[in-house]
């Protein structure tokens, strides 16, 4: 075994290679296939845990001891000039390389193995291991060491690889028709905070700064909607204009929450059901006539188009077109749909969901049918979102939305001083549309007129427009240490004007022994805030 120092470089040992990253702290390996002009010729020259396979290398999964990268050079294509293998923090553990211990490559192949220990790194969170490259007709390998401050992303976007890879919306269809407009979630432009480089002499490009200057949601320019009635009365002496997208499926109003502007609608309330009328399936639907409370008006299906509520743990949509769902939430559907599985939204989405442990593994449901969903039994509640503030929701609540709302992944504010990554995140969605969401048990709307507390479990969904912030509660003293607590530690603390909804349960998804989050793992709780990362 031959121990390589950084900056070094060899022969590569073999044609065929596996490079193994292994370190005290779970990290994420990937690999980049480069041009001559050190940038990805395509966005699947980026190999890593939710693209597994590229032209010549093979991610795989260590299942507990380090992630590997087989690298096969003579199967490379002629253009791809140096495969770099690079090792991120997952979020689970520590924020930075400073405190994640110990960190080695391994290079083995049939003829030998080198080894690279990686040290002196400090306010990174991304690191380029190795790179393999070639060198007059033949392959060399190098050790490299360069960090990255702000993970996975800021190397893929060194690297050329386009973050923000979701398409722009469809145009709107023309006036009159009712059919859904045929689009797709786009993700807002990267907020990532400014990410300092290692000086290396590698050439390596340094980590690039994101565009400064976002338009506030209020002022964003969105695909139209389904064209909602109001969900609450519009004030006195004020006419609303004329919407500017066709009209479509018509809701029925829903309340405001109390005190303020008739922009959302807390969620909607079941009308107390009739009483049950007994009634016979008739031998025409093709069964033998039988009676039975079942078949009482209670237990029919909802009319109405768009998203609807049947009943208080499930929702009918009537798809013309597509709507965005859970994915593994359907319970039943009737008509010509086709599913398409999203994750949680392309190469953009998987890096954000890895660093984050949010995210929302979503499927795309097109056609014309009847479709119904639920998730576990939940409580189901609709909440109209009209453009001019952001619904900031747990992923772990989200049902369904129309595709003309747009999502992304926002940290916690005042949440930076963390150790984790893990935990502080949530979904935050913005435009014009009905977003379908889901709670443990009856939950309660509270106006944001005084400081507001909640526990991290039990807050739902809040107005996105609320500044947000971290109470710790319990002081960190001897009787901490010696695991004595009130329980309620950590708390979010909300200011401003507007709503926060809350359950009466403080359980993660899935028990206290819920998932861990990341980005195999959408849709899981993990961390100190894990319940608030769906």
């Amino acid at each position: 075994m031959n121990a390589l120092a950084r900056g070094e470089n060899r022969p590569a040992p073999a044609d065929r290679m596996t490079v193994t990253v292994s370190c005290s702290t779970p990290v994420d390996v990937s690999a980049l296939l480069l041009g001559t002009d050190g940038s990805v010729r395509a966005d699947g020259d980026f190999v890593f845990f939710n693209q597994p396979v590229g032209p010549g290398v093979v991610y795989r999964h260590g299942r507990g001891a380090g992630d590997m990268v087989d690298v096969q050079t003579s199967a490379l294509p002629a253009d791809v000039d140096r495969v770099v293998v690079t090792a991120s923090l997952d979020g689970s553990g520590p924020a930075t390389f400073a405190a994640a211990g110990s960190l080695v490559a391994t290079i083995a192949s049939d003829a030998g193995t080198l080894t690279f220990p990686i040290s002196g790194l400090t306010t990174e969170s991304a690191v380029v291991c190795v790179e393999i490259y070639r060198r007059g007709g033949g392959w060399k390998v190098r050790a490299v060491g360069q960090g990255y401050d702000n993970g996975l992303a800021g190397i893929a976007t060194a690297f050329g690889v386009n973050v923000d890879d979701e398409p722009a919306p469809a145009p709107a269809p023309s006036a009159g028709t009712h059919s859904r407009t045929d689009q797709t979630i786009v993700a807002p432009a990267r907020t990532d905070p400014t990410v300092v480089a290692q000086p290396a002499a590698s050439g390596y490009p340094p980590p690039v700064t994101p565009v400064s200057g976002q338009p506030a949601p209020g002022h964003q320019s969105y695909p139209p909607p389904p064209a909602y009635p109001p969900t609450a009365p519009y004030p006195s002496g004020q006419t609303p204009a004329a919407p500017p997208y066709p009209p479509a499926p018509s809701y029925p109003p829903a309340p405001s929450y109390p005190g303020e502007p008739q922009h959302y609608s807390a969620p909607v309330q079941q009308a107390p059901a009739a009483p049950p009328v007994p009634s016979t399936f008739s031998s025409q639907q093709g069964a033998l006539p039988m009676h039975s409370d079942l078949f009482d008006p209670r237990h029919a299906e909802v009319t109405g188009v768009g998203i609807q509520k049947q009943g208080g743990k499930m929702i009918k949509v009537t798809v013309n077109g597509e709507v965005m769902a859970r994915a593994g939430s359907m319970v039943a559907y009737q008509g010509e749909l086709q599913f398409q599985a999203l994750g949680s939204g392309g190469i953009g989405r998987a890096i954000q969901q890895r660093l984050t442990g949010e995210g929302v593994p979503l499927m795309k449901v097109s056609g014309r049918g009847d479709l119904f969903l639920a998730n576990s039994a939940a409580d189901v509640h609709t909440i109209d979102l009209d453009g001019t503030d952001g619904l900031t929701i747990n992923g772990a609540n989200v049902l369904a939305f129309d595709s003309t709302l747009t999502y992304n992944i926002g940290r916690v504010q005042g949440a930076a001083g963390v150790a984790s990554n893990a935990g502080l995140f949530n979904c935050v969605f913005t435009g014009r549309g009905r977003i379908a969401i889901t709670s443990h048990g009856a939950p309660v709307v509270l106006n944001v007129d005084q400081p507001t507390y909640a526990d991290p479990q039990a807050a739902v969904a809040w107005s996105s427009s609320l500044q947000t912030g971290i109470k710790r509660n319990d002081s960190f003293g001897l009787g901490r240490l010696m695991g004595r607590s009130t329980g309620e530690g950590t708390t979010l603390a909300f200011s401003g004007r507007g709503f926060v909804i809350v359950q009466p349960s403080e359980l993660p998804p899935g028990g206290l022994l819920g998932g861990t989050g990341g980005g195999q793992e959408a849709g899981h709780s993990g961390g100190m805030f894990g319940g608030l990362l769906g």
